[in-house]
């Protein structure tokens, strides 16, 4: 991939608007390109400020006092007027500060870091699970054997996935595909429960293990956890009781002797 073309796809790749194959080329491009990642930090950042709550302003008391006891089958034309016009202005000044915020590249914004970058990585692995349902988005490969699935990441990924067979646990694997979560390529594992899909997304960090940790999200069930120098991401629209069970059960070394 080129430059340009990466630049024309960065917005839709931090909006989750892009399929996977895209979004592992952008991510590819940019861990061996510094102009593009570093144009995808800004955007990133321009992002998340615009979401901020801080920039939410609150309507004076006299003028929502005004909204609350407003007639208007009889109020004059002149005060209906002016009633209107206040929140025209707040929209307008609204939609100024916005422009002024994409147009400028200088200004530089301070997040606090562990609960957006937490939020924002839930709201990335949901988005991935609802994309990998459209059509032809699920699976690269598709098999139920392990050891079928496992060697078809060797050279697509710079890491071994772990892969489990967990069908007597109730959670078959179907299948794996890859994609890009966090700004990593990742792998992503299928899994069946009855008629639900689970995307187990995995990929290596350096942090300390960490335990399960549950989160509804947009009415789909995400677990995150580290073990092993590995990150694990489970989503699901199933419910979060089974979710759970199928961490256990992947969790769980001697459910599945390890491949070696």
């Amino acid at each position: 991939m080129m430059c340009n073309d990466a630049r024309l796809l960065l917005h839709a790749y931090i909006d989750d608007e892009l399929d996977a194959a895209q979004s592992v080329a952008i991510t590819r491009h940019m861990q061996g390109c510094a102009s593009c990642a570093a144009q995808y930090a800004n955007y990133t950042q321009l992002h998340k400020a615009l979401t901020q709550p801080s920039l939410y302003r609150r309507a004076p008391n006299a003028l929502r006092e005004q909204w609350s006891t407003a007639k208007p089958a009889i109020a004059s034309p002149v005060r209906v007027a002016t009633s209107r016009r206040a929140p025209i202005a707040f929209a307008m000044a609204a939609g100024f500060a916005a422009a002024m915020l994409l147009a400028t590249s200088l200004w530089v914004y301070t997040s606090s870091p562990r609960s957006s970058d937490t939020n924002q990585l839930i709201n990335d692995a949901v988005s991935s699970h609802i994309r990998s349902m459209q059509p032809q988005h699920l699976m690269d490969v598709v098999s139920t054997d392990q050891h079928t699935v496992k060697p078809w990441f060797d050279g697509k990924l710079d890491f071994a996935p772990r892969v489990k067979d967990l069908a007597s646990e109730g959670f078959p694997l179907v299948g794996g595909r890859l994609d890009a979560l966090d700004g990593h390529s990742v792998a992503a594992l299928i899994y069946k429960r009855r008629l639900h899909v689970i995307n187990l997304y995995q990929w290596p960090v350096s942090s300390s293990a960490s335990p399960p940790d549950t989160t509804l999200w947009r009415g789909y069930a995400v677990i995150r956890w580290t073990s092993r120098d590995m990150r694990y991401v489970a989503v699901s629209d199933v419910n979060e009781s089974e979710l759970q069970q199928f961490v256990l059960a992947f969790q769980d070394d001697a459910a599945t002797p390890p491949m070696r």
